[in-house]
């Protein structure tokens, strides 16, 4: 695992048909969930029709990664929809445990991801 990679290339965003896809790399955790977060908050300002948080490429998903996502639900509800991708152990284990799966949408691939917020 790699450690101190440049936060540009940990979290990338892009926009499909007027959904912005924040991805993120590595390890979300204490050190690096702020900056996922002000990342998230820049791109909601923007008020997009949807926002999905890509955790494809994550390795490992600490409780302050989590707790980003749930302050990001709190943020857009009612206003833009939210999906996270998370497949795997390191990710959608984890949310599915602690219940975060429960308030936010999840999704297996992010094409899957994709074709819900456009329907």
């Amino acid at each position: 695992m790699r450690r101190g990679k440049d936060v540009q290339q940990q979290f990338t965003e892009r926009e499909v048909n007027g959904v912005v896809v924040v991805a993120a790399a590595g390890a979300v955790d204490m050190l690096t969930a702020p900056q996922l977060q002000e990342v998230i908050a820049a791109v909601i300002e923007r008020k997009p029709a949807g926002l999905i948080i890509d955790l494809t490429d994550v390795d490992f998903l600490a409780s302050a990664g989590m707790q980003v996502l749930m302050v990001t639900r709190n943020l857009v509800a009612g206003t833009i929809r939210l999906a996270v991708v998370a497949d795997g152990p390191a990710t959608s284990r984890p949310l599915k445990i602690t219940g975060v799966a429960d308030y936010i949408d999840l999704f297996s691939s992010l094409d899957v991801a994709l074709n819900n917020l456009a329907g």
